[in-house]
């Protein structure tokens, strides 16, 4: 799959929602019940910045064969650096989150994301990575294990998906 990852733009919060909430019937990634708008999510888009919090989108370069949609320049993907707590304190942690099309998921995109992500912390001033996942979302848990993260905690059925109670394991990895 040949990609290509930047920052994104306002014009990207369209296909970014849309890959948000293509993930919220699954029930293990995301507590949303319900889709998000495009409207309600501006103030989390504006809180990101290139040189502290970025917020990237993965863009497809070429058409895929496996995908019958239009490929060149299409939003596949998205990794968000998010403040931890936001305290004062915590400035050098970020929550990192990535969410794929589903035409993307299991081919290599989510750790090449994550590995761009932890070679960029230490120019952002960050010296933890947290990931908080679900506990029944082994590809996700298994993602952020191979990449070093170690689990630092587990808050136990904190989330209720359909009357189902689940965990939230936290992971986390030191940078510096």
């Amino acid at each position: 799959m040949s990609i290509h990852i930047r920052d994104a733009t306002l014009d990207d919060l369209a296909a970014i929602v849309a890959i948000y909430n293509s993930t919220i019937a699954s029930r293990s990634v995301t507590a949303d019940l319900e889709p998000v708008t495009v409207e309600s999510r501006l103030r989390w888009f504006h809180a990101h910045g290139a040189a502290h919090r970025p917020l990237w989108v993965a863009e497809q370069t070429e058409r895929d064969d496996r995908d019958d949609r239009d490929g060149a320049g299409r939003v596949i993907g998205w990794l968000s650096f998010s403040d931890f707590y936001g305290r004062p304190a915590y400035a050098r942690t970020a929550e990192l989150s990535i969410y794929l099309d589903e035409c993307a998921r299991g081919r290599g995109l989510g750790r090449q994301l994550l590995e761009q992500a932890l070679e960029a912390a230490p120019g952002l001033r960050i010296d933890t990575a947290l990931g908080f996942i679900f506990g029944h979302n082994a590809p996700s848990l298994a993602l952020f294990r191979r990449a070093g993260f170690e689990d630092w905690g587990m808050l136990p059925r904190v989330a209720v998906l359909d009357g189902v109670e689940r965990d939230l394991v936290i992971l986390g990895k030191r940078i510096a």
